[in-house]
Protein backbone atom coordinates (compact mmCIF):
# COMPACT_ATOMS: atom_id res chain seq x y z
CA UNK A 1 0.00 0.00 0.00
CA UNK A 2 1.24 3.51 -0.74
CA UNK A 3 2.44 5.57 2.22
CA UNK A 4 -0.06 8.22 3.20
CA UNK A 5 1.55 11.47 4.34
CA UNK A 6 -0.57 13.41 6.80
CA UNK A 7 -1.95 16.71 5.49
CA UNK A 8 -0.29 18.66 8.33
CA UNK A 9 3.10 17.25 7.28
CA UNK A 10 2.44 18.26 3.67
CA UNK A 11 1.64 21.79 4.82
CA UNK A 12 4.87 21.95 6.80
CA UNK A 13 6.90 20.69 3.82
CA UNK A 14 5.19 23.17 1.50
CA UNK A 15 5.90 26.06 3.89
CA UNK A 16 9.54 25.05 4.29
CA UNK A 17 9.96 24.87 0.49
CA UNK A 18 8.25 28.25 0.05
CA UNK A 19 10.45 29.83 2.74
CA UNK A 20 13.55 28.42 1.05
CA UNK A 21 12.52 29.84 -2.33
CA UNK A 22 11.73 33.26 -0.84
CA UNK A 23 15.06 33.32 0.97
CA UNK A 24 16.89 32.52 -2.25
CA UNK A 25 15.04 35.29 -4.09
CA UNK A 26 15.79 37.72 -1.27
CA UNK A 27 19.50 36.89 -1.28
CA UNK A 28 19.61 37.24 -5.04
CA UNK A 29 17.98 40.66 -4.85
CA UNK A 30 20.29 41.77 -2.09
CA UNK A 31 23.33 40.53 -3.95
CA UNK A 32 22.44 41.91 -7.39
CA UNK A 33 19.77 44.58 -7.07
CA UNK A 34 21.20 47.16 -4.67
CA UNK A 35 24.42 48.80 -3.58
CA UNK A 36 24.92 50.51 -0.25
CA UNK A 37 26.89 53.69 -0.84
CA UNK A 38 28.75 55.17 2.13
CA UNK A 39 29.07 58.84 1.22
CA UNK A 40 31.43 61.17 3.08
CA UNK A 41 30.61 64.33 1.15
CA UNK A 42 28.64 66.83 3.24
CA UNK A 43 26.73 67.77 0.08
CA UNK A 44 23.59 65.64 0.13
CA UNK A 45 22.70 66.65 -3.44
CA UNK A 46 26.06 65.31 -4.60
CA UNK A 47 25.64 62.03 -2.70
CA UNK A 48 22.14 61.52 -4.12
CA UNK A 49 23.14 62.75 -7.57
CA UNK A 50 25.95 60.22 -7.93
CA UNK A 51 23.61 57.45 -6.71
CA UNK A 52 20.72 58.38 -9.02
CA UNK A 53 23.07 58.86 -11.99
CA UNK A 54 24.44 55.35 -11.57
CA UNK A 55 20.94 53.90 -11.17
CA UNK A 56 19.84 55.48 -14.45
CA UNK A 57 22.93 54.28 -16.27
CA UNK A 58 23.18 50.74 -14.90
CA UNK A 59 19.78 49.92 -13.43
CA UNK A 60 21.20 49.04 -10.02
CA UNK A 61 19.53 50.66 -7.03
CA UNK A 62 21.80 52.59 -4.68
CA UNK A 63 21.02 53.32 -1.02
CA UNK A 64 22.97 56.27 0.42
CA UNK A 65 24.34 56.44 3.98
CA UNK A 66 26.02 59.80 4.71
CA UNK A 67 28.62 60.50 7.41
CA UNK A 68 31.79 62.56 7.89
CA UNK A 69 34.98 60.86 6.70
CA UNK A 70 36.40 59.99 10.12
CA UNK A 71 33.07 58.66 11.33
CA UNK A 72 32.66 56.56 8.19
CA UNK A 73 36.12 55.06 8.62
CA UNK A 74 35.18 54.11 12.19
CA UNK A 75 31.96 52.49 10.95
CA UNK A 76 33.74 50.47 8.26
CA UNK A 77 36.19 49.25 10.90
CA UNK A 78 33.34 48.30 13.23
CA UNK A 79 31.57 46.36 10.46
CA UNK A 80 34.69 44.55 9.33
CA UNK A 81 33.41 41.09 10.29
CA UNK A 82 30.04 41.71 8.60
CA UNK A 83 30.30 44.52 6.03
CA UNK A 84 27.06 46.37 5.31
CA UNK A 85 28.46 48.86 2.81
CA UNK A 86 29.61 48.17 -0.73
CA UNK A 87 31.15 51.47 -1.86
CA UNK A 88 32.83 54.28 0.07
CA UNK A 89 32.78 57.50 -1.91
CA UNK A 90 34.11 61.04 -1.21
CA UNK A 91 36.30 62.23 1.64
CA UNK A 92 40.04 62.74 1.86
CA UNK A 93 42.43 60.03 0.67
CA UNK A 94 44.32 59.93 4.00
CA UNK A 95 41.48 57.99 5.62
CA UNK A 96 41.12 55.69 2.61
CA UNK A 97 44.82 54.91 2.64
CA UNK A 98 44.56 53.97 6.29
CA UNK A 99 41.61 51.70 5.48
CA UNK A 100 43.61 50.11 2.64
CA UNK A 101 46.56 49.53 4.97
CA UNK A 102 44.27 47.81 7.46
CA UNK A 103 42.81 45.44 4.86
CA UNK A 104 39.35 47.02 4.73
CA UNK A 105 39.19 47.64 0.97
CA UNK A 106 39.05 45.46 -2.13
CA UNK A 107 41.69 45.63 -4.85
CA UNK A 108 40.37 46.99 -8.15
CA UNK A 109 41.95 49.20 -10.79
CA UNK A 110 39.31 50.67 -13.07
CA UNK A 111 40.30 51.12 -16.73
CA UNK A 112 39.19 54.76 -16.27
CA UNK A 113 42.14 55.42 -13.92
CA UNK A 114 44.15 55.97 -17.12
CA UNK A 115 42.04 59.09 -17.81
CA UNK A 116 42.88 60.78 -14.50
CA UNK A 117 45.37 63.53 -13.72
CA UNK A 118 48.74 62.21 -12.47
CA UNK A 119 48.08 63.49 -8.93
CA UNK A 120 44.96 61.32 -8.83
CA UNK A 121 46.54 58.25 -10.43
CA UNK A 122 49.21 58.45 -7.73
CA UNK A 123 46.59 57.47 -5.13
CA UNK A 124 45.73 54.28 -7.04
CA UNK A 125 49.39 53.34 -7.37
CA UNK A 126 50.17 54.09 -3.74
CA UNK A 127 47.20 52.07 -2.42
CA UNK A 128 47.97 49.10 -4.69
CA UNK A 129 44.70 49.75 -6.54
CA UNK A 130 42.47 49.79 -3.47
CA UNK A 131 41.67 53.52 -3.72
CA UNK A 132 40.98 55.84 -6.67
CA UNK A 133 40.71 59.63 -6.82
CA UNK A 134 37.39 61.23 -7.82
CA UNK A 135 38.04 64.92 -7.08
CA UNK A 136 40.65 67.32 -5.74
CA UNK A 137 40.18 69.79 -2.90
CA UNK A 138 42.58 72.46 -1.67
CA UNK A 139 42.72 73.30 2.05
CA UNK A 140 41.82 76.94 2.66
CA UNK A 141 40.34 79.46 5.04
CA UNK A 142 37.05 81.20 4.38
CA UNK A 143 35.75 84.44 5.85
CA UNK A 144 32.52 86.44 5.83
CA UNK A 145 33.41 89.83 4.36
CA UNK A 146 30.43 91.59 5.97
CA UNK A 147 31.22 90.24 9.44
CA UNK A 148 34.92 91.04 9.08
CA UNK A 149 34.11 94.64 8.03
CA UNK A 150 31.53 95.12 10.78
CA UNK A 151 33.95 93.91 13.46
CA UNK A 152 36.90 95.71 11.87
CA UNK A 153 38.97 92.55 11.63
CA UNK A 154 42.03 92.33 9.36
CA UNK A 155 41.96 89.85 6.48
CA UNK A 156 44.50 87.08 7.25
CA UNK A 157 47.05 86.29 4.57
CA UNK A 158 49.06 83.52 6.26
CA UNK A 159 48.52 80.65 8.68
CA UNK A 160 50.45 82.53 11.39
CA UNK A 161 48.03 85.46 11.21
CA UNK A 162 45.42 83.32 13.01
CA UNK A 163 47.38 83.66 16.27
CA UNK A 164 46.54 87.39 16.40
CA UNK A 165 44.54 88.05 19.61
CA UNK A 166 42.17 90.24 17.59
CA UNK A 167 40.56 87.00 16.35
CA UNK A 168 39.67 85.73 19.83
CA UNK A 169 36.33 83.92 19.59
CA UNK A 170 36.12 84.60 15.85
CA UNK A 171 37.60 81.38 14.41
CA UNK A 172 35.91 78.01 13.92
CA UNK A 173 37.94 74.95 12.96
CA UNK A 174 37.11 71.27 12.47
CA UNK A 175 37.81 68.30 14.73
CA UNK A 176 40.34 66.04 12.93
CA UNK A 177 39.07 62.95 14.76
CA UNK A 178 35.79 63.10 12.82
CA UNK A 179 36.53 65.43 9.90
CA UNK A 180 38.75 64.51 6.97
CA UNK A 181 39.12 68.20 6.08
CA UNK A 182 40.32 68.99 9.60
CA UNK A 183 42.85 66.15 9.48
CA UNK A 184 44.04 67.50 6.12
CA UNK A 185 44.62 70.89 7.77
CA UNK A 186 46.47 69.29 10.69
CA UNK A 187 48.68 67.22 8.37
CA UNK A 188 49.32 70.29 6.21
CA UNK A 189 50.49 72.35 9.19
CA UNK A 190 52.80 69.57 10.36
CA UNK A 191 54.39 69.48 6.90
CA UNK A 192 54.64 73.28 6.65
CA UNK A 193 56.07 73.97 10.14
CA UNK A 194 57.34 70.61 11.45
CA UNK A 195 55.41 68.66 14.06
CA UNK A 196 56.47 70.39 17.29
CA UNK A 197 56.18 73.90 15.85
CA UNK A 198 52.83 73.03 14.28
CA UNK A 199 51.42 72.01 17.67
CA UNK A 200 52.85 75.15 19.30
CA UNK A 201 51.11 77.14 16.57
CA UNK A 202 47.81 75.28 17.05
CA UNK A 203 48.00 75.91 20.81
CA UNK A 204 48.19 79.65 20.09
CA UNK A 205 45.33 79.52 17.57
CA UNK A 206 43.32 77.48 20.10
CA UNK A 207 42.97 80.62 22.23
CA UNK A 208 41.02 82.25 19.40
CA UNK A 209 38.85 79.24 18.47
CA UNK A 210 35.18 79.33 19.43
CA UNK A 211 34.42 75.74 18.42
CA UNK A 212 35.79 72.60 16.75
CA UNK A 213 33.06 71.39 14.40
CA UNK A 214 32.40 67.68 13.96
CA UNK A 215 32.29 67.87 10.16
CA UNK A 216 34.52 69.63 7.66
CA UNK A 217 31.62 71.68 6.31
CA UNK A 218 30.69 72.98 9.77
CA UNK A 219 33.04 75.99 9.91
CA UNK A 220 32.14 77.21 6.40
CA UNK A 221 28.44 76.83 7.12
CA UNK A 222 28.88 79.01 10.20
CA UNK A 223 30.89 81.57 8.18
CA UNK A 224 28.18 81.69 5.51
CA UNK A 225 25.51 82.33 8.14
CA UNK A 226 27.56 85.03 9.80
CA UNK A 227 27.84 83.01 13.01
CA UNK A 228 31.64 83.20 12.94
CA UNK A 229 33.98 85.50 11.06
CA UNK A 230 36.54 82.98 9.88
CA UNK A 231 36.74 79.23 9.43
CA UNK A 232 38.68 76.33 7.99
CA UNK A 233 37.43 74.75 4.79
CA UNK A 234 38.46 73.63 1.31
CA UNK A 235 38.64 76.09 -1.56
CA UNK A 236 35.64 74.68 -3.39
CA UNK A 237 33.63 75.03 -0.18
CA UNK A 238 34.08 78.80 -0.47
CA UNK A 239 33.51 78.86 -4.23
CA UNK A 240 30.23 76.97 -3.76
CA UNK A 241 28.96 79.72 -1.43
CA UNK A 242 30.20 82.58 -3.63
CA UNK A 243 28.24 81.11 -6.56
CA UNK A 244 25.17 80.96 -4.32
CA UNK A 245 25.55 84.68 -3.66
CA UNK A 246 26.89 84.76 -0.10
CA UNK A 247 29.43 87.42 1.03
CA UNK A 248 32.33 85.05 1.59
CA UNK A 249 35.91 85.00 0.34
CA UNK A 250 38.75 82.45 0.40
CA UNK A 251 42.27 82.73 1.82
CA UNK A 252 45.09 80.47 0.60
CA UNK A 253 47.69 80.98 3.37
CA UNK A 254 51.04 82.31 2.17
CA UNK A 255 53.14 79.48 3.66
CA UNK A 256 51.49 76.97 1.31
CA UNK A 257 48.48 74.68 1.42
CA UNK A 258 47.91 70.96 1.31
CA UNK A 259 45.33 69.27 -0.87
CA UNK A 260 43.07 66.28 -0.63
CA UNK A 261 42.23 63.73 -3.24
CA UNK A 262 38.60 62.86 -2.62
CA UNK A 263 38.44 59.13 -3.15
CA UNK A 264 36.40 56.04 -3.86
CA UNK A 265 36.91 52.42 -2.82
CA UNK A 266 35.13 49.09 -2.72
CA UNK A 267 34.61 47.84 0.82
CA UNK A 268 36.20 44.47 1.54
CA UNK A 269 33.57 41.74 1.71
CA UNK A 270 30.98 43.44 -0.50
CA UNK A 271 28.20 41.07 -1.54
CA UNK A 272 27.92 42.68 -4.96
CA UNK A 273 31.45 42.97 -6.28
CA UNK A 274 30.59 43.17 -9.99
CA UNK A 275 28.12 46.04 -9.48
CA UNK A 276 30.58 47.77 -7.15
CA UNK A 277 33.27 47.67 -9.85
CA UNK A 278 30.82 49.17 -12.34
CA UNK A 279 30.07 51.94 -9.85
CA UNK A 280 33.78 52.78 -9.56
CA UNK A 281 34.08 52.82 -13.36
CA UNK A 282 31.13 55.20 -13.63
CA UNK A 283 32.31 57.47 -10.81
CA UNK A 284 35.63 57.95 -12.62
CA UNK A 285 34.01 58.57 -16.00
CA UNK A 286 33.34 62.00 -17.50
CA UNK A 287 29.60 61.51 -16.97
CA UNK A 288 30.02 60.53 -13.33
CA UNK A 289 32.38 63.40 -12.55
CA UNK A 290 30.11 66.00 -14.15
CA UNK A 291 27.51 65.26 -11.46
CA UNK A 292 29.37 67.41 -8.93
CA UNK A 293 29.50 70.40 -11.27
CA UNK A 294 25.82 69.87 -12.15
CA UNK A 295 24.82 70.21 -8.47
CA UNK A 296 27.15 73.23 -8.11
CA UNK A 297 29.85 71.41 -6.14
CA UNK A 298 33.01 72.97 -7.53
CA UNK A 299 35.69 70.49 -6.51
CA UNK A 300 38.32 69.69 -9.14
CA UNK A 301 37.31 66.64 -11.22
CA UNK A 302 40.10 64.10 -11.54
CA UNK A 303 39.18 63.01 -15.07
CA UNK A 304 41.22 65.14 -17.49
CA UNK A 305 38.39 65.09 -20.07
CA UNK A 306 35.96 67.01 -17.84
CA UNK A 307 35.90 70.68 -18.92
CA UNK A 308 36.64 72.97 -15.94
CA UNK A 309 34.30 75.95 -15.41
CA UNK A 310 36.10 79.28 -14.86
CA UNK A 311 35.61 79.25 -11.08
CA UNK A 312 37.46 75.92 -10.68
CA UNK A 313 41.26 76.33 -10.62
CA UNK A 314 43.74 73.78 -11.84
CA UNK A 315 45.76 72.25 -9.03
CA UNK A 316 48.91 73.41 -10.82
CA UNK A 317 47.75 77.05 -10.54
CA UNK A 318 47.79 77.00 -6.71
CA UNK A 319 50.79 77.06 -4.33
CA UNK A 320 50.32 73.57 -2.93
CA UNK A 321 52.88 71.78 -0.83
CA UNK A 322 54.34 68.42 -1.85
CA UNK A 323 51.79 66.63 0.31
CA UNK A 324 53.06 63.30 1.67
CA UNK A 325 50.02 61.05 1.24
CA UNK A 326 51.94 57.90 2.09
CA UNK A 327 53.12 59.14 5.50
CA UNK A 328 50.00 61.01 6.57
CA UNK A 329 47.69 58.31 5.28
CA UNK A 330 49.38 55.65 7.41
CA UNK A 331 47.64 54.30 10.51
CA UNK A 332 50.64 54.98 12.75
CA UNK A 333 51.06 58.64 11.77
CA UNK A 334 47.35 59.35 11.83
CA UNK A 335 46.87 57.73 15.25
CA UNK A 336 49.84 59.62 16.69
CA UNK A 337 48.73 63.03 15.40
CA UNK A 338 45.12 62.58 16.49
CA UNK A 339 46.13 61.50 19.98
CA UNK A 340 48.49 64.44 20.29
CA UNK A 341 45.85 66.87 19.01
CA UNK A 342 43.31 65.54 21.51
CA UNK A 343 45.77 65.83 24.41
CA UNK A 344 47.61 69.03 23.53
CA UNK A 345 44.90 71.06 21.79
CA UNK A 346 41.35 69.90 22.31
CA UNK A 347 41.81 69.27 26.06
CA UNK A 348 43.57 72.60 26.64
CA UNK A 349 41.62 75.46 28.27
CA UNK A 350 40.81 78.57 26.26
Amino acid sequence: MPTVIPRTTLYRLRNLLLASVLASVSLCAAGQGQLNLYCSSPNTAWCQGIAVGFERTNGTKVAVIQKATGEMLAQIKAERANPRGDIWWAGAADSYLQAAEEGLLEEYRSPNVAELYPWARHISDMSKNRVAGVYGGIIALGYNSEVMAKRKLPIPKCWKDLTNPVYKGEIMLGNPNSSGTAYLMLATLVQVFGEDDAFKYLAEVHKNVNQYARSGIGPMTAVTRGETALGSTVLHGVINEIVRGFPVEPVLPCEGVGYEVGSIAIIKGTHNLDAAKKFVDWALSVEGQKVGLDVKEYAIPTNRKVPLPPMVPKLSDVKVIDYDFEKFGSSETRRHLLQRWEKDINAAPR
